[in-house]
């Protein structure tokens, strides 16, 4: 298979600290998001003034309850011009695709550097319960009666589906949370670095049953920016360039409004709804799941990443529970090392951008959990309503 030749690659990422929810109080989510993205430009040894595009995903919203603004950003940082700004509809589900959103903005020359930012606070509105917050509607009917206020409640319908349809185990969601938190360990930015035992998960109190403490992702707040440039220039800059292989966003019918919609086929409501987009993501790639050397696998819930496992090729549909299992997934002797970070399990939640983040730190061989040799890491958005995403970086040569 003839790998793609990159015509764009990331130049910079910036982030804010990360804050448990509520306390990154008295700054604002748009001075977050504006430290984020001056952090980049300096990685990148740009000027925010060199920033002429921007490209947003989950709506251009900064979580469910605030937006970001491009003409806020430009009088904000001092931005003179700007020749693209977009977005991605739905949420978490497009912050792998954003780049490629980048990307199409920088091959089309409607753009030289486009920035791509995602900053949450979640003083007002805790994502947990959005979906109780939300006033009814024909669609809402039919899940807040019945107690799914949240997404957990929602992705613990999938997972209990999952384990009666395969013979999942509890075990293989605790190995994904006991795994993630000791890659976090000795990564300083991350909140949660303590040790989780096998009787720590077992022990935790349940949420939306089977789905306990640990298999939910933090509520933090924060903010990270990526730059994003064509390869030409990025050789250029500060960093080492870290090329954009291939992205891909969208999804299949079936999958549809997500853990939201309870009328999915069998083998689409026990699964991630990534599977179309891998197929393509590795076509336009040229590469196989066996190329693949670290997973960045979008983490709100333990079963997700199992199940996007299975949609990645990585294993067989229904057999995400042995191979996790097996610590494949494990960064010291694992098969496939993901979230090499801690997740946002472990790390923080910024609505998927630090794995994009992780990713880039990777394939510079700068990691905290550097994978020796790494050459291609996939970085996924989602599971949520469509579109969701993927992304292949690369080792530039």
């Amino acid at each position: 298979m003839t790998r793609t030749v990159p015509d764009v690659a990331i130049v910079g990422v910036g982030a804010t600290p990360y804050y448990k929810r509520g306390t990154s109080w008295p700054q604002t989510s748009t001075e977050m998001a504006g430290k984020a993205i001056l952090a980049a430009c300096e990685d990148a040894g740009l000027s925010v003034a060199d920033i002429d595009g921007f490209a947003y995903y989950s709506g251009a919203g900064a979580g469910y309850g605030e937006t970001m603004d491009t003409a806020t950003f430009m009088e904000t940082l001092g931005i003179p011009e700007v020749t693209f700004s977009a977005a991605l509809t739905s949420g978490g589900g497009g912050s792998a695709g954003s780049i490629g959103l980048a990307r199409a903005a920088i091959v089309a020359g409607d753009a030289t550097v486009v920035v791509t930012v995602m900053t949450l606070q979640q003083a007002r509105q805790r994502l947990g319960s959005v979906f109780a917050a939300v006033p009814p509607t024909p669609l809402g009917s039919f899940l807040q009666p019945s107690g799914l206020s949240g997404p957990g409640h929602l992705m613990s319908v999938l997972a209990r589906r999952h384990m009666h349809n395969y013979g999942t185990r509890r075990e293989a969601f605790a190995e994904i949370a006991i795994s993630q938190r000791l890659n976090a360990a000795n990564r300083p930015t991350a909140l949660k670095r303590d040790p989780i035992t096998l009787d720590d998960y077992f022990n935790a109190r349940m949420i939306a049953e089977p789905l306990c403490l640990f298999d939910f992702c933090l509520e933090t707040d924060g903010a990270v920016a990526v730059v994003t440039t064509s390869l030409e220039r990025a050789r250029d800059l500060r960093q080492k360039p870290v090329p954009v292989i291939a992205a891909a966003h969208g999804g299949h019918k079936d999958w549809g409004r997500a853990f939201a919609w309870m009328g999915m086929p069998d083998d689409t409501f026990a699964s991630s709804g990534h599977a179309a987009i891998a197929d393509r993501l590795y076509q336009r790639a040229g590469v196989t799941p066996a190329d693949i050397d670290v997973a960045l696998l979008y983490d709100h819930f333990t079963p997700m990443v199992l199940m996007q496992l299975e949609d990645y090729g990585f294993c067989k549909k229904g057999e995400g529970g042995d191979f996790v299992e097996s610590g494949a997934i494990r960064y010291d002797g694992g098969s496939l090392p993901v979230n090499t970070h801690g997740g946002q399990l472990s790390e923080a939640y910024i609505i998927g951008m630090t794995h994009i983040k992780e990713a880039v730190e990777q394939m510079r061989g700068e990691a905290v959990n550097q994978v020796a040799g790494a050459e291609l890491a996939l970085v996924t958005g989602g599971p949520a309503a469509l579109p969701v995403s993927g992304l292949i970086l690369g080792r530039d040569s």
